[in-house]
Formats: structure tokens, C-alpha cells, sequence
């Protein structure tokens, strides 16, 4: 199966000045195109070629892992976000967040300082268990939780080109600010 670049569900646009449009485009028309463009390359005619994402990250490694992971993470983070953004309501998401983490302020400047102490490029998750516990887990480069075994529900970028036309080298300012966008019912749907 082709895979295709997720369409936004939103204008390039809409999420500024949280990300500018030229990040937007930069990030999901080129970053993204080209993870899309190599995985279909290196699945082509072999047992992934027909595999959901999630199989090819948890079963492959090298490059396969490297593109497929980094499409999952991004259609996960681009499908997070809403113009404006969207509050966390009341129910199961928030109970736990706020049972694993104290409040959900603790909860965010956690998740803001795991962000930031992460060295070089790579995705700071809020990931649940198959009991639905959460945790806070840090992955390099195309990492992400289901090679743990765990869902991810909400997942920030730290490459720099997620950032870097609209924050320069202040990667934690661009993490305080993503909470603004942040579409809660779609990672509510998640968990």
C-alpha cells in the first residue's frame, strides 16, 4: 500500500503565532513528504509493504525504523493540534493525569522539563499502558512508545526544524507555547 502525506486538518496558517506557517509548511510539505516518500521506497516489495505503521516500528530497524517512525510520529503530532486548541475536559484522561502526576500544572512542567533535557532531536510522549497508567517517556530520534508496548497519546517534537524558524535555539518556549494548540479531544480519543 502507497502511503500518502496526511492532510492537515487545519490551514497551514491557523496554528500561528504558536507555529508559523513557514514552519508548518517546511515541516509537514517537506520533513514529513520526504519520511513518506523513503518509507514507501523501503517497504516496496517486501512483508511491510502492506503493514500498519505501528508493526513496521515495532519489528523493523535502520532505516525502515527511522522512516516509518518518524511518519507515525508526525501524523500523530500534526492530528493533535487545533486552531486555538481544544480544553481538556472532565473524565478519564484527566483523573489519571492528575492521579500519576499530582495536578495537571505538575503534569506540564514535567512534561515541559522532560522536553528540554532530552539531548539533540527527538519526542517527549505522554504514553499509557494497556491499563491505561500513564508515564512520561523521552525518545531519540524517530523513537516512540510502542516499541515499549505503550500508546502514545500526546507527543511534542524536538527536532530543531519543529521549532527552529519561529523559536531559534529556545526549544522550551516553543514547548510552554504548543499547550495553546493542543486539541484535547483528540488526544482524549486516544487513550
Amino acid at each position: 500500500m502507497k502511503r500518502e502525506l496526511i492532510k492537515l486538518p487545519y490551514r497551514p496558517d491557523e496554528l500561528q503565532p504558536v507555529i508559523g506557517k513557514n514552519t508548518v509548511d517546511c515541516h509537514h510539505g517537506k520533513h514529513l513528504q520526504a519520511y513518506v516518500n523513503n518509507l514507501n521506497n523501503l517497504v516496496a516489495g517486501t512483508p511491510f509493504e502492506e503493514a500498519d505503521l505501528e508493526t513496521i516500528v515495532r519489528a523493523s530497524d535502520g532505516a525502515l525504523f527511522n522512516n516509518a517512525g518518524q511518519v507515525l510520529n508526525h501524523e500523530l503530532y500534526f492530528t493533535q493540534f487545533a486552531p486555538g486548541g481544544a480544553p481538556l475536559q472532565e473524565g478519564k484522561l484527566r483523573d489519571a493525569l492528575v492521579a500519576t502526576f499530582g495536578t495537571f500544572d505538575d503534569f506540564r512542567a514535567r512534561f515541559e522539563a522532560e522536553g528540554v533535557a532530552l539531548f539533540g532531536s527527538g519526542w517527549v510522549w505522554l504514553a499509557a499502558d494497556a491499563a491505561g497508567r500513564l508515564s512520561i517517556v523521552k525518545e531519540p530520534n524517530a523513537g516512540n512508545p510502542v516499541t515499549k508496548q505503550l500508546r502514545p497519546l500526546l507527543g511534542f517534537d524536538v527536532w530543531e526544524h519543529a521549532y527552529y524558524l519561529d523559536y531559534q535555539n529556545r526549544r522550551a518556549d516553543h514547548l510552554k507555547a504548543l499547550w495553546a494548540i493542543v486539541d484535547w479531544k483528540a488526544v482524549q480519543a486516544r487513550y
